[in-house]
């Protein structure tokens, strides 16, 4: 077998040659054993003269065996050139003259680039900072009692939070729209569901008012035929009822799974609960300015086909959570292209960290995979049976090893960039 090699940037080509004496022997040994297998309509088995097998499988077995050849000869040619492979080659045909005795192919793919890591000693990197406090544990507290509020009838005007039953018909100039009205609509106020305006005009009514109010759809409202119009509704509100929530006593206590009805103990767990979720918020946050930092510092050339590969990947997973929301995808518009941009940031970063872990050993360690496996589990109502179906299969363990690796990372960083921490008010660091 020759090769030759020719490199534009990431791109390499190398000819291969498969012996057309090799490749007509080798196809002739598997229809021979194939003729004594197959089964087809009007022969009994192992009776198929050879020619009728070579035409009903002839092309199959022939595509087979070049797709074997090709890939041990390229699998030769990469080891000998010493090369490092990003995606997988195409093979095309080239042509030959006629009295050749070899089937010649252009082996075309892309290598690993040359990656050049950025120095961190001067980026800042910043650090959340927060620690729970009471008055965290007390809106979480007060929360969960909202959560579970039994609405009941009020003869008083209607407050934001209060549940109401209203009818009503809206007109824009003077004519009627869809969507624009509603008999026994039942809604709580104060949640969005209704056009702002709207809920405002129902806030301060008593059960069996009528009212009339207009109301400004906004410019980017969902329903383009009254987006940024006006209407006038005329409302009539049928009931109000106001939420009454539950103490927060041994009862409720029980009602949230604490067998005792301690109220100390679900104070205890709303804590812990708190606690490993701001860990958690701080810890991604961090992250991600961290993985920001070595996207800005680091250079690099994108081996296309890792993009396109992770495209089509990230696409494949759009489409599966759609799914599993019960949406039909057959009709929607997917493309690659659309994940095109998201692709090529998870294919750099990825090879930034590959080569970061390579030059400074930040291999995950099992301990570290062991208590991220054990603090996910937490979470469940038997962390043991949880650790132990990931340690049953250690394909399961993929994940919690990755972000190990990326602890390491990120610790790493930290160690070597300037850190600033900031403290960050509950809201701003759950994002609402």
């Amino acid at each position: 077998m020759q090769t030759s090699v020719n490199s534009t940037s990431l791109e390499r080509h190398i000819d291969l040659a498969v012996p057309v004496e090799l490749f007509n022997r080798e196809v002739g040994k598997r229809l021979q054993k194939l003729s004594r297998t197959v089964k087809l309509h009007g022969f009994r088995p192992g009776k198929v003269p050879l020619r009728v097998v070579a035409q009903q499988f002839g092309r199959e077995v022939e595509q087979e065996v070049l797709e074997e050849e090709l890939k041990a000869r390229f699998a030769d040619a990469i080891r000998d050139k010493e090369l490092k492979v990003a995606g997988y080659p195409r093979f095309e045909s080239k042509e030959r003259a006629e009295a050749s005795e070899e089937l010649l192919f252009d082996a075309k793919f892309e290598v690993y680039p040359e990656i050049s890591l950025g120095d961190l000693g001067g980026v800042s990197i910043e650090r959340p900072v927060f620690e729970v406090g009471e008055a965290e544990i007390e809106r979480t507290i007060e929360n969960l009692r909202k959560q579970r509020a039994v609405f009941e009838p009020v003869d008083r005007a209607v407050e934001s939070g209060d549940k109401v039953d209203l009818d009503y018909e809206g007109k824009i100039d003077g004519f009627a729209f869809d969507g624009g009205a509603a008999k026994g609509l039942v809604v709580v106020l104060g949640q969005g569901a209704m056009v702002e305006g709207f809920e405002s005009a129902v806030i301060g009514m008593k059960a069996g008012e009528t009212k009339s109010a207009e109301v400004t759809f906004p410019e980017d409202y969902h329903g383009k035929e009254v987006a940024g119009k006006t209407a006038v509704f005329e409302i009539v509100l049928n009931r109000v009822e106001a939420p009454r929530m539950p103490e927060f006593d041994a009862e409720f206590a029980r009602n949230l799974g604490v067998d005792s009805g301690d109220v100390e103990e679900v104070r205890k767990e709303i804590a812990e609960n708190l606690g490993r979720e701001v860990k958690r918020r701080i810890r991604a946050r961090t992250k991600d300015h961290v993985m920001q930092a070595l996207l800005d510092t680091s250079s690099l050339e994108l081996p296309n086909s890792l993009v396109e590969m992770e495209s089509y990947r990230l696409m494949e997973m759009a489409k599966q959570d759609f799914e599993s929301r019960g949406m039909n995808v057959k009709n929607m518009p997917f493309s690659p292209d659309f994940f095109r941009e998201q692709a090529q940031k998870r294919v750099r970063l990825g090879l930034i960290l590959a080569e970061l872990v390579k030059e400074h050993e930040l291999h995950a360690k099992p301990e570290q995979v062991r208590a991220i496996v054990e603090d996910f589990a937490q979470s469940y109502e038997h962390p043991e049976e949880f650790v132990n179906w990931h340690y049953a299969e250690p394909s399961r363990l993929a994940d919690a090893e990755s972000l190990a690796l990326e602890d390491n990372v990120v610790s790493w960083a930290l160690g070597v960039a300037k850190v600033e921490d900031k403290c960050l008010t509950f809201d701003e660091l759950m994002g609402i």
